[in-house]
């Protein structure tokens, strides 16, 4: 099992690195926004605290958490692709399990992640000379976690989109505006009541909450409620997968 799901894995990044524009957005695009924001906020004399903690911690963690989305949205996109294509199919057809297919695809996006996270650390620290004190491998860990955790929305929005060519916008629709309820860029407190409590049932929510305190070199044990809403997220949604997807 564990060879087949390497050779599956391994494939699938090969597949991946043919498509240039899919693989430079993936792994380039998150940097770039570090270097890009921190050049132009870093320049600004006498810059205030709010604005010295955008570009030191909201910036990096809004990087990973687009990092997570970009993620979630490919693999919706391609089970999608390969769903109407019928590679679906033919591969259930094969020896593999189900569940070694599906993991190839998660073990993928958790690939493209850390390799997206380790230039992202390059370029906040040789670009922008940013004094970064925190534990990378605790931080990475979050990430990974967290986009395990969100991975399986994605793969309850690959069972519902009816065709690949409304697969990235319908993943658009309902992923991106979590970003604004996140609590990234403002306060979920200082939000409407009844977007309080919308904000307190995404998902994102919670990841940004563990990202930005594993940033900070807060501790995992601080995060626990995060962590456990990020576990209950999994279950729940993989157990909705388990029982709509459809390999055809």
């Amino acid at each position: 099992m564990l060879r087949g799901l390497w050779k599956l894995t391994w494939l699938e990044l090969k597949i991946f690195a043919r498509e240039p524009l899919g693989l430079i957005g993936t792994l380039l695009i998150p940097p770039l926004s570090v270097v890009v924001l921190g050049r132009i906020f870093g320049r600004i004399p006498s810059a205030s605290p709010r604005l010295s903690s955008f570009v030191t911690v909201d910036l990096p963690v809004f990087a990973a958490v687009f990092t997570a989305l970009n993620a979630v949205q490919s693999l919706v996109t391609i089970v999608s692709i390969y769903r109407e294509g019928g590679i679906l199919k033919r591969l259930r057809a094969t020896p593999l399990r189900p569940q070694t297919i599906l993991s190839a695809q998660v073990l993928v996006k958790l690939i493209l992640t850390a390799a997206t996270l380790a230039l992202t650390v390059l370029a906040g620290r040789n670009v922008l000379r940013i004094s970064i004190d925190l534990h990378l491998i605790s931080f990475a860990a979050a990430l990974l976690f967290s986009t395990l955790s969100i991975l399986s929305i994605g793969f309850l929005l690959a069972s519902l989109v009816p065709t690949a060519r409304f697969a990235q916008p319908v993943a658009s629709l309902v992923l991106y505006p979590m970003l604004f309820l996140s609590g990234l860029f403002f306060p979920v407190d200082g939000l409407p009541a009844g977007l309080q409590i919308v904000a307190r049932v995404i998902p994102l929510r919670y990841a940004v909450s563990l990202l930005k305190g594993i940033w900070v070199g807060e501790a995992w044990l601080a995060h626990a409620g995060d962590v456990a809403a990020l576990v209950t997220v999994a279950v729940v949604f993989a157990g909705l997968s388990a029982r709509v997807f459809r390999w055809e």
